[in-house]
């Protein structure tokens, strides 16, 4: 075990020792995103590098405190990406921070998820304990595939040391179509198409136009944008398009920054949420983004009714960010972080004040 790991060993078993919380952070790129973090700063970002990356086997490794950035260019390089597109949300987004926060952008729909990706994963737990999962050592526990587990976790199970992620060839060509519809027409429109051999990679509505990227092989775009019809994109425009809903650099994202910003996830099918409130609509119809100063209450509640859950992503009340458990799920979530952080020393309360 290297120097770095030794003294995160070091860190982890005097904070067991002690009950004194840490507060995982690599590059603070997502410190917003969940409830405030709390407890000594643990660092990462030195913890660097890419170990492995075969191109022919889409596969890269890379410990936890490498930059996104990096990992990007070096796939970059070999014509392949991260195929569920991760926000950075700054210069400083780490890959540990990728996989805590489980954060994927507008190709989601089309790929993945970010836990679709994770093939294996080295955590340093609770105990000072460094345990590999996935195509490694040790797969599971208590039956669950823990490297998959870890993606969206926000580092309450452990130190996330290194990750091996799946990786893609980038599409042969890409295009981005411009439709005029309301957000009636646009859900039609993108569940018709989901049930057809259309090359839809992510789609987008607000504010009348809903924007389609198709990627693929040339003559599978082509034909598809026959197909849909609208009005293309120039590359540039639909690159930094696509850039901005990720990196929610879009107008909708800025235009009300003191109004809460709620993510839904529901049903592609789910109804028209209330008319009268601003709506940007992602992956097919499944991704609800609303600005609203309703009660939250109302909000989940309105989630729950479509059959699906909400998210205070963005707003002051950071108390009541994630949705509710039931209970039977928040007993694994409880079991879960006592298996692997006994002492609940890692991001205590990061996603619910007891956990």
């Amino acid at each position: 075990m290297n120097d770095m790991l030794e003294t995160f060993r070091a860190r982890v078993l005097h904070a067991t020792r002690d009950k004194l919380p840490l507060r995982i952070r690599g590059g603070g790129s997502k410190d917003w995103y969940g409830r405030p973090p709390e407890g000594a700063l643990l660092e990462t970002a030195l913890h660097r590098g890419i170990t492995s990356y075969e191109p022919t086997e889409l596969v890269i490794t890379a410990r936890c405190g490498t930059p996104l950035r990096e990992i990007e260019a070096a796939l970059a390089a070999q014509g392949q990406m991260l195929a569920f597109e991760p926000p950075h949300f700054g210069d400083a987004a780490t890959v540990g921070g990728v996989v805590a926060s489980g954060l994927a952008g507008p190709r989601r729909q089309a790929a993945g998820a970010v836990r679709d990706f994770v093939l294996g994963a080295t955590l340093l737990n609770g105990q000072g304990e460094v345990l590999r999962f996935g195509g490694q050592v040790m797969k599971n526990v208590a039956g669950y595939d823990v490297s998959r587990l870890l993606a969206g976790s926000l580092g309450m199970l452990g130190l996330i040391l290194d990750v091996s992620l799946k990786v893609l060839p980038r599409p042969a060509m890409e295009a981005s179509l411009r439709l005029a519809c309301d957000e009636e027409a646009a859900l039609r429109h993108v569940n018709a198409w989901a049930g057809q051999p259309l090359p839809v990679s992510a789609t987008a509505w607000h504010a009348g136009e809903l924007t389609v990227r198709l990627s693929g092989a040339a003559a599978a775009v082509d034909a598809a944008a026959r197909r849909i019809g609208g009005d293309a994109l120039p590359a540039a425009a639909a690159e930094s398009f696509w850039h901005d809903v990720r990196e929610q650099r879009h107008g909708f994202f800025t235009g009300e920054p003191a109004m809460p910003l709620w993510r839904l996830s529901v049903p592609t099918v789910a109804p028209l949420l209330a008319s009268g409130t601003e709506q940007l609509i992602e992956w097919g119809g499944g991704q609800r983004w609303l600005r609203s100063n309703d009660a939250p209450d109302s909000i989940r509640a309105l989630a729950a009714r479509l059959g699906g859950h909400a998210t205070l992503y963005r707003g002051a009340a950071r108390h009541d960010v994630f949705h509710p458990l039931a209970p039977a799920v928040h007993a694994i979530h409880r079991n879960l972080k006592n298996a692997f952080d006994p002492a609940g020393i890692f991001n205590p309360g990061r996603m619910y004040g007891d956990l």
